[in-house]
């Protein structure tokens, strides 16, 4: 039945921004096929390869988050490094690329798009969580990741003073970021 068949498809793509892979199309016992059919008629667009979203779903404001944790094939990408603080809302950075920590074992076999930073790690179910559906490393995993990137020091400082301020970060953790990161204790204002 196409029409059961694209209201599956679209129950799954309105949790993820407007998009769907083909591994969980294969779960509804929708095949590429049936996907591809459905690009050719309009009612999806092929995105990448196994990703699609569905057309009638407007993006929105972090639909770009959403695609590039959909994008590895066979893998979930978790949204981190300054990409992280943008959905977190820490710190005034301004990546100029979408940054992806997949699984440190994981392999890419195709070319990953310009706007994508990839990073390979092995992340703890306890570095990771959802923001507006989207994962993403926790602040205290994204401001570390910031820190070994290189990220300036004054992004960082305002990165674990914007996480304390609206309670993603208890004191001991900022003050272990603050020395970690900086060098130093305490809060350094100016």
């Amino acid at each position: 039945m196409p029409g059961e068949k694209y209201s599956a498809v679209f129950e799954v793509a309105v949790d993820n921004f407007g998009y769907i892979k083909v591994e969980q199309a294969r779960a509804l016992d929708v095949s590429p096929k049936t996907l591809h059919v459905m690009a050719k008629r309009g009612t999806l667009e092929h995105v990448s390869t196994g990703l699609y979203r569905v057309a009638a779903l407007p993006p929105s404001a972090h639909s770009e988050y959403m695609e590039a944790s959909l994008w590895p094939r066979g893998a979930q990408g978790v949204v981190s490094h300054d990409s992280a603080l943008v959905l977190h809302d820490l710190s005034d950075v301004n990546p100029a690329k979408i940054h992806i920590t997949l699984p440190a074992s994981y392999r890419i076999t195709r070319p990953i798009p310009p706007v994508y930073a990839i990073h390979g790690a092995d992340l703890d179910d306890h570095d990771i969580e959802q923001v507006n559906g989207i994962p993403v490393t926790t602040p205290e995993r994204t401001i570390v990741d910031c820190c070994r990137a290189h990220l300036g020091p004054a992004l960082i400082r305002q990165a674990i003073e914007d996480g304390l301020r609206k309670g993603v970060l208890d004191a001991s953790g900022a003050e272990r970021l603050r020395m970690e990161c900086l060098g130093s204790p305490g809060s350094e204002h100016g």
